[in-house]
Order: structure tokens, then C-alpha cells, then sequence
């Protein structure tokens, strides 16, 4: 299951960086739902988005109905089973580090994994601590890997996670390790297929569409380099 799951979002990847395209209007947002579906073993919820999902890429980006197919049926599968997705480990509320509130314009540099260092319920929300609530507002520099959410050139808007290829060795990261990076109006960056710094504004909130959780963290960018190999 660990090789499908890699072998699927490499698929995503490739395709999404290896030409610019045209995405539907609702394309972004639909499969940020599928994919926290599909991630949080919710087998119910995560088919009917995909097959939704995959319909709507049939004519603009054929190449990625494959990937998708893939996880239709390893969700299918799973669901006439009864398997469950394999949770990440979180750190509990006992051992985890609050996170101390940064002077005023003050940078707080840290890592995605610290930033989201804590449970997190994906379906009903509702539990992220105060400490990282105090954070939101504050400049932030830290390093991730980037996924475009909107095209592969010119991008503005982007999904950040701590490792791409941590299907490989687990599942793909919880919400609470994801950021949603947005840039200024008018403005847009290239795709970095390494490791990236990104500084900007956070902002810590429990979004929704459709009454699924999409994002906790976003991030308002100031800049965008590449990370010292």
C-alpha cells in the first residue's frame, strides 16, 4: 500500500509540474477535499469527490485520470475491507512544546512539523491549542516542499508540506502539517521542485468547504528561495 501511495502522488506530481493547464474554476478546492478525504481514510466521502475529481480532468488533464483511478480503487478496496488509513504519529498534549509568541515584528523561524506539533481531529476540528492561535498574525519563515495548487508556472497559489515522498515511508501529512501559501495579488512564482523558505504572514484558521476541513494554516507570502542544499 505504502509503494501505491507513492507511486500515486508522484504521478500528481509530474503531471501538475510538467505542463501549464487551464484548471476548472472549483478544481483547486475540490481536490483539497478529495485528497483530506482520501488521506484521513474517510473511504465514504473520499470516492464520490474523485470520481467527481476525475471526470472533471478527463478533458484538460487526461494524463492525471490514471493517478486518480488508482485511488479510486485502492479507497474501494479499502472500504469493502474495512482497512483504515494509518494515522500519524502527533505528539500528545503532554509532551508537546508550546510555541512562544513572537515579539512584535520579530521573524519566527521554525519547521512545519513544530508548527502543527499537536492532535488535530481532520473531521470535526475544534482543537487547536491556544499557543498556536497566539501565532496567527505573526511573520514566519520556514522550510517545506511545494505542491501548486492553481498551475505550474506562475504560480500564486501553493500547498507547503514537510516531505513529498513521506507516503513512501508513512502516509501523506495531516492537515496540521500542511500550509496553504498565497501570493500578493498580481504576483506569482515559479515552481521549485527542491526545498523551499518561504517568510510571510500566518494565519491560523479552521477552514471549511462543504463541511470538510481544508486548511488550518495560510500563509500571506512575502518571499520564496530556494533552501541552502
Amino acid at each position: 500500500m505504502r509503494v501505491l501511495l507513492c507511486s500515486i502522488i508522484l504521478a500528481i506530481l509530474v503531471t501538475r509540474t510538467g505542463a501549464q493547464t487551464t484548471q476548472p474554476t472549483d478544481g483547486p478546492s475540490l481536490e483539497v477535499r478529495a485528497q483530506s478525504a482520501f488521506n484521513r481514510g474517510d473511504w465514504a466521502a473520499a470516492i464520490p469527490l474523485l470520481q467527481e475529481l476525475k471526470t472533471k480532468y478527463a478533458s484538460i488533464q487526461p494524463e492525471r485520470v490514471g493517478a486518480m483511478e488508482e485511488q479510486i480503487r485502492l479507497a474501494e478496496r479499502s472500504l469493502a475491507t474495512g482497512a483504515p488509513a494509518a494515522p500519524e504519529v502527533a505528539v500528545s498534549p503532554e509532551k508537546r512544546r508550546p510555541h512562544p509568541k513572537p515579539a512584535t515584528d520579530a521573524t519566527y523561524e521554525t519547521s512545519i512539523k513544530e508548527l502543527g506539533n499537536f492532535e488535530y481531529d481532520q473531521t470535526e476540528g475544534g482543537d487547536i491549542p491556544d499557543d498556536v492561535k497566539g501565532l496567527s498574525g505573526s511573520k514566519l519563515r520556514l522550510k517545506g516542499f511545494m505542491i501548486p495548487m492553481d498551475q505550474a508556472e506562475s504560480i500564486t497559489t501553493f500547498a507547503m508540506v514537510p516531505d513529498l515522498f513521506a507516503c513512501c515511508f508513512g502516509q501523506p501529512p495531516q492537515i496540521q502539517h500542511t500550509l496553504v501559501a498565497k501570493t500578493p495579488k498580481g504576483k506569482a512564482v515559479s515552481y521549485y521542485p527542491d526545498e523551499i523558505i518561504v517568510e510571510g504572514t500566518l494565519k491560523v484558521e479552521e477552514k471549511k468547504e462543504d463541511g470538510f476541513i481544508i486548511s488550518v494554516f495560510e500563509v500571506d507570502v512575502l518571499s520564496v528561495r530556494p533552501a541552502a542544499k
